[in-house]
């Protein structure tokens, strides 16, 4: 009997449990993980290498992660949002992938010391909205700028009571607004039934000021009326790991660029958001 396979589409997909069948042309997508940390203040009066230990052994964990799935990224809030320090952007074709890095981190000394106050789920698939033919089919394709905006996001229930056609006249103006924006990606995924909230909007910017003005432009938009939740908003500084780390107990004195320290686990570097 045939066996799933993470990211592949079959006609008719049969799991290996029998009598179980998997949704006929559904592929699986990405999944799509944002997990935020907060450090105990205590375990800065920690001694110096035993902090200097427990962020290695972390850092080790998330470079052998990165090295085999398609994603993961951190990025620093210290000093901007209170309940969160840091935060793993992840993107795995495999489910099981984020729980193998949450029980390896998990292993390591600073965990003892770190609280998970949000972490947020969600999958990809291309939006019923738009010709998808002009899409990336949808999958996530991070750029590295600089910055990521990410928030959990809920609809009114009647907006699901709407036609079609008044839906995706509202998502069109949306998407116009959105394009005008040309220094802000998004990277919206879908959570339906795998967590709290029906979307994770994730945008990539080369400033945070630049998300601003999308949001307050898009507040005058038709889609906006619909709105039941949309925060809480993180804004994280892109960055290598141990960087993001070492701001913890003011290691570092300032995050350095993206540009300047996002590299690969092989040594390779990342490409630079274009300016």
């Amino acid at each position: 009997m045939p066996s799933c396979h993470p990211g592949r589409a079959y006609d008719w997909v049969v799991a290996e449990h029998d009598g179980i069948e998997r949704i006929e042309g559904v592929e699986v997508g990405q999944y799509v993980g944002y997990r935020f940390f907060r450090v105990d203040p205590a375990w800065r009066r920690l001694p110096i290498d035993e902090r200097v230990a427990g962020k290695d052994a972390f850092a080790d964990v998330v470079d052998e992660f990165a090295g085999r799935i398609e994603g993961l990224r951190a990025y620093s809030t210290v000093g901007v949002r209170p309940e969160a320090d840091f935060f793993l952007w992840t993107i795995t074709r495999s489910y099981d992938d984020l729980l193998a890095l949450g029980a390896a981190l998990n292993g390591t000394p600073l965990a003892a010391w770190l609280e998970t106050p949000y972490s947020y789920l969600g999958t990809t698939k291309p939006s019923v909205y738009t010709d998808k033919k002009r899409i990336r089919q949808g999958r996530v394709m991070p750029r590295n700028a600089p910055y990521l905006v990410v928030y959990p996001f809920v609809k009114v229930r009647p907006w699901y009571f709407l036609t079609f056609e008044e839906r995706a006249a509202a998502m069109r103006e949306h998407a116009e607004v959105g394009a005008k924006f040309v220094t802000v990606t998004n990277h919206t995924t879908y959570s339906f039934g795998i967590d709290d909230q029906e979307f994770i909007p994730a945008f990539e910017a080369e400033e945070p000021a630049d998300f601003m003005h999308l949001m307050m432009t898009l507040r005058e938009t038709e889609a906006s009326r619909w709105t039941e939740r949309d925060t809480p908003i993180f804004v994280g500084k892109l960055g290598d790991v141990r960087g993001a780390l070492d701001a913890l107990d003011g290691a570092v004195a300032e995050i350095p660029s993206a540009e300047t320290l996002y590299t690969a686990p092989d040594g390779s570097r990342y490409p630079s958001p274009a300016r």
